[in-house]
């Protein structure tokens, strides 16, 4: 059901009461279920944003397009797009008559404003689909009473509705279909059959912004009287100012306005951003110790040991033929930075606040601004802005926080930009986590299996998005935020294979790092200690790991997309000497994936000098396969998975942040070896599973953990054992020379011509 609201033009909403709540999921399994094959995370967070559905509303311009502010961030991943296409779909409208925006920070949509868990389109597929298609029954009905025809007489394309005695465009039915009091409709949706723009490849509708660099992201937006600002920071992980030695000197320097005190450090206005540099390089400031001083990655990993949940010790060791693997795993932090440079505009004046920037939580983000600046709620404008990227970075608000703060203390507009050497040090990051995996096997069966993840704690105080759940999350000695913590992973994690008796349990410790739910969360650690110990569990019944996986996979979709890569990606065909494959599923958000992969450890590809480059293996092919339910644009879909498919090799083979005596070492990208293109596989195949599913899965971390496992099996296969840290050269001597701590960011660089060859 939907509704028409009254309003001057069509303006339409959809009703999501318990008859859209859907049938539960099948569990009939061999195995016992675990919790997340009953009911998952996007479950959770579509129940949770279902009240407030009735008040996304789709209108009908006057002049016949359609407009509509999505209650999600576009950070790249496309929504912008597919939100679009599922209007133009219900509302036969073409794709270029429908313009999505940002919605900017609506309180009153309580949980129904956080982007997070891939769980945007599975979330709205249903209420957008709805309000649309609401509209268009108010086009209709309009154009039946001035022509005079039957309802069930007339169609739409392009539009334009139709009918035996003649036509109306929407643009000339806007006003005789506005409704003069808001009433309920009853609307059926298409099915699939019926699809003319759901499910077929469309590209970007910001595409040409994008290429021609006229989109607009927060740095970009003009703000009269908001200079350049950024900060300070601390030599060590979470140090905060004590003292400015010389601020009358450097408020002298050039084009600079304003030298001030805040948290987390201390803040310099000026005309241009390089001169805010200059000015940090210059400043002298007493700093109070940091959250972790003098701690380094082996401390924390030690604290991580001595907090392990146990294994349950059942007598099984004295069954003839048992056998039993126990693995141990380390994953080292990873930085969590977007390519954009993290930062915020605010204008802040008595009794008003201004607030522009990307975010995927901005109403618990406008909460938690008005409390620091002591204003209402009402009181602060936070205007959602377009990301360039997140991997979950942007569910934090930090900068729109600093930036207010800022602007309250000198009483001026600030466009506050971090540095990128602020990032690595200062920002989130994934967590340090390590995994025991622990397989007992009789015979040629699997009778119970055990994983025991602890992890440095996940920070999960944006809650749910509002600043209710947000303050549920601060309870003390981080109780508030372990319960969050256990019902993600509680909710996401599964083994989908028959190996009798499974636990996954979850223990975080240790609460002084900055972190937060990078790409996939758990997934990625997890599944790498599952995979890799799984294909330990086949070399011990002598089998093909492929085959080993087909004998005891759960389900009909993760074996289709098993199957899929092994017969695309040629599982066991000769390889030149030196080049290994490796082989692993994940099943999580509704869809499941699948990765073989090829990795090349010839010397000469190890080995291959390149200027200012980590080298090492590399991934040369990639053969992947997605099911993903009902995929709104398939070629959105393909550019996520290869988003997710560099993401997992940079986490198997390069990409992490090295502590060091109470500092990460690492500050921006020219040090932080994520996957670049001397690195990137040269052939990538990804394969769309069709399928009858006729909702949506989740795609934006889909691709991640499946690529990672694949790529770590691959390297265990050539190097002949299981390896047991990650990424594979966390160990290995600093490939870099680490920037300064004092001052904490480098000086502007001059030299730029001379690599513009």
């Amino acid at each position: 059901m939907g509704w028409v609201v009254a309003a001057s033009t069509v303006v339409a909403a959809a009703d999501l009461g318990a008859g859209w709540l859907g049938s539960s999921a099948d569990a009939v399994v061999p195995s016992p279920p675990q919790v997340a094959e009953l009911y998952d995370l996007n479950e959770f967070l579509t129940d949770a944003a279902r009240p407030t559905a009735n008040l996304i509303t789709v209108k009908i311009e006057r002049d016949g397009t359609a407009s509509f502010e999505l209650p999600r961030a576009e950070v790249g991943q496309g929504i912008v797009t597919s939100t679009a296409m599922l209007i133009a779909e219900e509302l036969d409208l073409p794709l270029d008559k429908v313009d999505v925006t940002l919605a900017p920070a609506r309180p009153e949509l309580n949980f129904n404003q956080l982007t997070a868990a891939s769980n945007t389109t599975i979330s709205t597929y249903v209420p957008i689909r709805i309000a649309a298609a609401a509209a268009k029954l108010a086009l209709v009905q309009a154009a039946s009473d001035l022509l005079g025809d039957a309802v069930e007489s007339l169609t739409t394309r392009d539009g334009v509705v139709s009918g035996p005695s003649g036509s109306f465009s929407y643009a000339e039915l806007t006003t005789s279909a506005a409704a003069i009091e808001t009433q309920a409709v009853n609307v059926v949706l298409k099915s699939p059959a019926d699809f003319r723009v759901i499910g077929t490849p469309r590209g970007r509708t910001d595409a040409r912004e994008a290429v021609t660099g006229t989109k607009v992201y927060a740095m970009d937006k003009k703000v009269k009287g908001a200079k350049p600002t950024m900060v300070a920071r601390p030599p060590t992980l979470n140090g905060s100012p004590r003292r400015i030695r010389n601020k009358k000197k450097v408020l002298k320097m050039p084009g600079v306005t304003h030298v001030v005190k805040i948290p987390t450090g201390v803040a310099v206005r000026a005309k241009t951003f390089g001169q805010c540099i200059e000015a940090i390089r210059a400043l002298k400031v007493d700093w109070n110790p940091g959250s972790v001083e003098g701690l380094s990655d082996k401390d924390i990993v030690r604290r991580l040991r001595s907090s392990e949940l146990p294994v349950p010790d059942l007598p099984l060791d004295a069954l003839p033929g048992t056998k039993v693997i126990d693995n141990r795993f380390t994953f080292y932090f990873k930085s969590n930075s977007s390519l954009e440079p993290n930062g915020a505009i605010a204008d802040v004046k008595p009794g008003r606040a201004r607030i522009w920037g990307p975010c995927k939580s901005p109403i618990v983000a406008q909460q938690e601004i008005a409390n620091d600046l002591g204003m209402r709620q009402d009181q602060v404008e936070f205007t959602v802005m377009q990301a360039g990227g997140s991997f979950g970075r942007k569910l934090f608000f930090d900068a729109a926080l600093e930036a207010a703060r800022i602007s309250k203390k000198i009483g001026k507009p600030v466009k506050l930009m971090w540095h990128r050497a602020d990032e690595p040090r200062q920002g989130r990051a994934h967590p340090m986590a390590i995994s025991r995996v622990r397989a007992t096997m009789v015979g040629d069966e699997v009778i119970q299996f055990d994983q025991r993840h602890t992890s440095v704690e996940t920070d999960y105080r944006h809650g749910l998005g509002d600043i209710i759940s947000a303050t549920a999350a601060k309870l003390p000695a981080g109780t508030g935020n372990l319960g969050y913590a256990q019902t993600v992973f509680v909710l996401t994690q599964e083994v989908p294979f028959n190996f009798g008796a499974v636990t996954q349990l979850l223990g975080e410790t240790d609460l002084r790092f900055n972190t937060g739910s990078m790409r996939n969360i758990y997934s990625p650690d997890v599944r790498m200690a599952v995979e890799l110990t799984m294909d330990e569990m086949a070399r011990e019944m002598g089998m093909d790991r492929l085959a080993f996986r087909r004998k005891f996979v759960k389900d009909d979709r993760t074996r289709t997309v098993l199957n899929k890569v092994a017969k695309e990606g040629g599982w066991g065909r000769r390889l030149p000497k030196g080049v290994h494959q490796g082989i692993a599923i994940h099943k999580e958000y509704k869809g499941v994936t699948a990765a073989l992969v090829e990795l090349d450890m010839r010397p000469r590809t190890v080995d291959r000098d390149i200027r200012d480059a980590v080298t090492g293996p590399r991934v040369r092919r990639v053969t992947f396969a997605v099911d993903a339910g009902q995929v709104v644009n398939p070629k959105g879909l393909e550019a996520q998975m290869m988003g997710g498919i560099n993401d997992g090799i940079a986490m198997a083979l390069t990409s992490s942040m090295h502590l060091r005596n109470g500092r990460f070492l690492e500050a921006s990208w020219d040090n932080y070896f994520y996957t670049r293109q001397w690195n990137t596989p040269p052939r990538v195949d990804i394969h769309i599973i069709d399928t009858d599913i006729e909702e949506p899965g989740g795609a934006g971390e889909a691709g991640v953990a499946a690529t990672c496992s694949a790529v770590a099996c691959a390297y265990g296969a050539a190097i002949g054992r299981t390896p047991t840290y990650f990424p594979i050269n966390h160990r290995d001597e600093i490939a870099f020379k680490p920037k300064t701590f004092v001052p904490p960011v480098p000086p502007s660089p001059k030299n730029g011509l001379r690599f513009a060859r």
